[in-house]
């Protein structure tokens, strides 16, 4: 059921989104009333979050069984006692899944309220408390202890420590403020732990809050996919080319059992520390993480010797994951997105000057993996569309596991190359009310399949690098 409103955008976006979901070939083939229908569908599905919680397990140090009775126990604590069955997905072995109560209807909503920014409010409804940055404003009466109802403020109009907010608002849940309004408005910028501890949230999922840090990581289902469809093996050397926050960096080195070298980029210096960090944290020794800008990771002259440190010569990567950086208008859930149609649009660019390094870098034989967590045509599937005609040596690859759709029609690809791609499409699963009676009468195969459809927005698309110009079908 749908309880929020359709994510917020801008006209300008909003109609660029609707020209790319309503193209000439999308029209043709299913009709302009199913195509519309679908992208007013999609728009809704953004703003609400997806129905399972996805976790993978950090197989290097522990088994899925191991970690899957850990992680029970851990569900019955916060759940007290619900009956809730943490799914084993049957594609991908290291991934489990956490079925999300909700949303629920009967919460009371208190006269003390706190009001939260968007982002805040996005990751309230995929589980965790409100921290004290992501708070705006308080009732003036609130106090440590207090039970408060928490709403989002989705069009961002609410003023810092405000007492009273009366525009467009949309609740989230009840929780217990674990300060007063004094407290947290009182100028110190230090405070940054928890604020409110949610206790009656609309969407009921699972706080990962330290719980397992070594033997997990929190990680949307197409993200999972995307290492899986790499495929890296043990020995081989592999770039991440966009890396932070490591999510997809430590599952390479997992799958290959910590044997290789795995070389992890990202330009933003508190992202490498994450990404090392999370390295370390998960014990995995094969990866090398730099602070370097992906669009110069190819070495032009041989003047200087960088040993083993960007940028790196011609052909040096076995395969090559490009994760690019998008306008994640594929996220979920998104209640509000404020950005121009200029900022939209500003990604394409940057994300081939990236695919013309990685492909340069990428030995002949090599794989190499193109992802984004966006829905946008221009992002997607004109990327691919582009980068056939602009690099002959390359060749669009089938997907294993093949989880999601397949592509989106618009950029020219012929029928059997939109099959070769995965576009993970939020318009295509149904808005199912979950509780626990319809959980215990769930089939097992059901709730997996609504899994591969209920997630964000998300697009693979997978090549092979060859010596020659390929022969196309």
């Amino acid at each position: 059921m749908s309880i929020f409103p359709k994510i917020s955008l801008r006209l300008e976006v909003e109609n660029y989104l609707k020209e790319g979901f309503m193209n000439k070939e999308v029209v043709s083939a299913f009709g302009k009333q199913e195509a519309e229908r679908k992208f007013e569908t999609l728009l809704n599905r953004l703003s609400h979050p997806p129905s399972f919680t996805t976790v993978r397990v950090n197989t290097y140090l522990a088994s899925v069984q191991c970690v899957k009775n850990l992680l029970f126990d851990e569900l019955q604590k916060q759940f007290n006692g619900l009956s809730v069955p943490i799914l084993q997905h049957p594609d991908l072995q290291d991934v489990l899944l956490i079925p999300v109560i909700g949303p629920r209807k009967n919460i009371k909503k208190q006269q003390c309220e706190a009001i939260v920014g968007t982002q805040c409010g996005n990751a309230v409804l995929r589980g965790a408390h409100v921290y004290i940055p992501g708070i705006v404003s308080a009732s003036k009466f609130m106090k440590a202890g207090d039970v408060v109802s928490v709403y989002s403020d989705i069009e961002g109009k609410c003023k810092k420590g405000a007492k009273e907010f009366d525009g467009t608002k949309v609740f989230l849940g009840n929780g217990i403020s674990q300060l007063s309004r004094k407290e947290i408005f009182n100028g110190l910028p230090e405070l940054k732990g928890i604020g409110i501890r949610m206790t009656e949230p609309v969407y009921l999922s699972l706080s990962f809050d330290n719980v397992l840090p070594s033997y997990l990581f929190l990680q949307n289902l197409p993200s999972a996919v995307v290492t899986h469809v790499l495929d890296p093996q043990p020995g081989e050397k592999i770039l991440d080319l966009c890396a932070a926050p490591g999510g997809k960096t430590t599952h390479i080195a997992a799958l290959m059992h910590d044997q290789g070298e795995v070389i992890a980029l990202d330009k933003l210096s508190n992202k490498v520390k994450k990404i090392k960090q999370n390295a370390l944290l998960l014990g995995l020794n094969s990866i090398k993480a730099f602070c370097f800008d992906g669009t110069k990771a190819l070495k032009l002259d041989m003047v200087k010797d960088t040993e083993g440190e960007p940028p790196f010569l011609a052909e040096s990567f076995d395969r090559i994951l490009l994760d690019a950086p998008c306008s994640g208008m594929g996220q979920r859930p998104n209640m509000a997105c404020s950005w121009t149609l200029k900022e939209m649009t500003s990604y394409q660019p940057l994300q081939r000057k990236l695919f013309s390094v990685a492909v340069r870098l990428l030995k002949p034989g090599g794989v190499l993996v193109y992802s984004t967590c966006t829905i946008t045509l221009a992002e997607n599937e004109e990327q691919v569309a582009w980068a056939l005609t602009a690099f002959p040596c390359l060749q669009l690859q089938p997907q294993e596991p093949q989880i999601g759709g397949e592509g989106m029609m618009g950029a020219g690809l012929s029928v059997e190359q939109l099959q070769q791609l995965q576009r993970f499409d939020p318009s295509v699963a149904p808005l199912w009310d979950m509780d626990v009676d319809s959980l215990r009468e769930a089939r097992v195969e059901d709730m997996i399949r609504l899994a591969n459809k209920d997630c964000i927005g998300f697009f693979i698309a997978k090549f092979v690098k060859y010596k020659g110009i390929r022969k196309d079908p």
